[in-house]
């Protein structure tokens, strides 16, 4: 093109380049095709779109489909920035260096396959994860693993497969400061589960919660690529792997304890208290106490080292919906008054406290002040015993106790009843603890910085009530029916002897008949 330009028109060219990536990229950038060899860039669509944002936007988080070419975009718009801007800093870091690094050669190629004489800025100092040009611009590849960049100021921060990145969220902390006096940054991911730095910050980016302008590139935006395209692509892959590789599901993509229809379906039914009460507004009421329903109260204790929560659900048990809850860091000691009123204001019902740690402090606690309707249990086998049995008994404890015998058992009930729609829940705050309650190896427990409190109370409910109120249920109903059966009967109990007024010889062949129609009362 220079021959056919004179001298002006050139500076014209450079100008207008300079001023406008879409239009440098699309006239002058080259790059590598696996088939075709070096070819020049011509932007789709949605391309272009990004590279509008990630010059109109300082922070910009961008969740995607694999195969986009947003690292070749990425890498286009960063050898502009390099090129055109004097003096800029550039860091592009990844989980892995090998990930970084191979954006970092993607600028370095566009640069040198560029016309010489759009290429106003020569490579200086050439390394193999780094260089730098003769306007003072420079840009290096670093893992999330060590310390680059933490201690200098960046122009432009590029987070390669940020979703992917173990501890992002310590890492962030370190690495804002480089970029907070004008610096930019782009931050690059297809769904890794939910939970992580890379899901929060977006989730909070579509709220507009936090500064990230965000992008979701579907599949589907492709011009190459149709539904024939995406069954061959996907044929042998697992529906986990589609949800996150190619569908921008955060749910679907991540590994959680919840299978994510279900969590689908917990969404749907979020809706706000009509009540947030207490004095931290902690208390989050539904409904209100009805005479006619029964009810039970599931706590956990924070351990009170300041990372959790103290929590309960207060659960109605003809309805099984989650009426009542509380999140907060009360003090123990103000925390079991305050589990105690609520009891006396759903019909002094069952407390089911867990004992671990401090939990065991507050039961006492409540006990002390009066409260009559405490769960209790064997220590072998974690039967309930009703209260006033349980304190005749050296066997017994109050609450209830997490081990690792029965952690699994609770989290299965949990499980269950959401699965098959028993347990109806409303918490917006319930629902983000499930979306972050994932196995990790083997194990399932809240994902690194989040918390489990709420889950785990709810668990201990789902399984008080399928196990230790339904057997007692049954011992009530036995009772009644027994009750009954005696009150529906002929038969009288004669408490007199021969000789004694009033007495009657009782008829034999009808006694006999009586115990035959009442049998099952006399088993045993």
């Amino acid at each position: 093109m220079s021959y056919q330009l004179s001298k002006k028109e050139l500076i014209k060219e450079i100008v207008k380049s300079g001023k406008d990536p879409y239009y440098f990229i699309n006239n002058y950038a080259k790059i590598s095709h696996p088939i075709h060899g070096l070819v020049p860039f011509k932007t789709y669509d949605f391309q272009q779109e990004l590279l509008e944002d990630f010059n109109d936007y300082r922070f910009n988080i961008v969740l995607k489909a694999r195969q986009m070419g947003i690292s070749t975009i990425t890498a286009a718009y960063v050898s502009w920035l390099m090129l055109f801007h004097r003096d800029k800093n550039i860091l592009v870091m990844a989980t892995k260096f090998q990930t970084a690094s191979n954006l970092v050669k993607k600028v370095k190629a566009i640069i040198k396959t560029l016309p010489e004489w759009v290429r106003i800025a020569s490579i200086s100092v050439d390394n193999r994860s780094s260089f730098e040009l003769t306007n003072g611009s420079q840009i290096k590849a670093a893992s999330t693993s060590g310390d680059a960049g933490r201690s200098e100021a960046l122009s432009l921060l590029v987070i390669d497969e940020a979703a992917h990145v173990e501890g992002l969220d310590d890492l962030w902390t370190g690495l804002y400061p480089t970029i907070s006096t004008g610096g930019r940054c782009i931050v690059v991911s297809t769904p890794n589960g939910v939970g992580n730095w890379f899901h929060q910050t977006y989730i909070d980016a579509e709220v507009q919660a936090n500064d990230f302008h965000h992008v979701r590139l579907m599949w589907d935006l492709h011009p190459d690529r149709d539904q024939e395209w995406f069954e061959k692509e996907t044929k042998n892959m697992s529906r986990r792997q589609i949800a996150q590789e190619f569908e921008c599901n955060f749910n679907m993509s991540g590994e959680t304890v919840i299978h994510p229809n279900d969590i689908a379906k917990i969404e749907n039914n979020i809706k706000e208290p009509e009540y947030r009460t207490g004095f931290d507004r902690g208390l989050w009421i539904w409904q209100q106490y009805d005479p006619s329903c029964s009810y039970l109260i599931s706590a956990d204790v924070a351990r009170g080292d300041g990372k959790d929560f103290s929590v309960f659900h207060v659960i109605n048990l003809n309805t099984m919906e989650i009426v009542a809850e509380y999140q907060g860091k009360m003090t123990p000691d103000h925390y079991a008054p305050f589990l105690m009123d609520i009891g006396k204001q759903y019909g002094d019902c069952m407390l089911v406290v867990e004992n671990n740690n401090i939990g065991y402090t507050v039961i006492e606690k409540i006990k002390e002040l009066g409260y009559a309707n405490v769960y209790h249990s064997i220590k072998s086998t974690h039967e309930y015993v009703e209260q006033y049995v349980a304190e005749g008994r050296t066997d017994c404890v109050p609450g209830f106790t997490t081990s690792s015998k029965t952690r699994p058992m609770i989290l299965a009930k949990l499980e269950e009843f959401i699965r098959n729609n028993i347990i109806s829940i409303y918490s917006s705050r319930l629902l983000n603890e499930i979306k972050t309650f994932v196995w990790n190896n083997n194990k399932p427990e809240a994902m690194r910085g989040y918390n489990d409190d709420l889950v785990m109370a709810l668990a201990i409910a789902c399984w008080v009530r399928d196990t230790a109120l339904s057997a007692n249920k049954k011992d009530i109903e036995y009772t009644k029916a027994l009750m009954n059966s005696f009150a529906k009967s002929s038969i009288v109990m004669n408490t007199t002897i021969p000789g004694m007024t009033g007495h009657k010889a009782i008829n034999k062949s009808k006694q006999i008949k009586q115990r035959q129609e009442h049998a099952w009362l006399f088993k045993g």
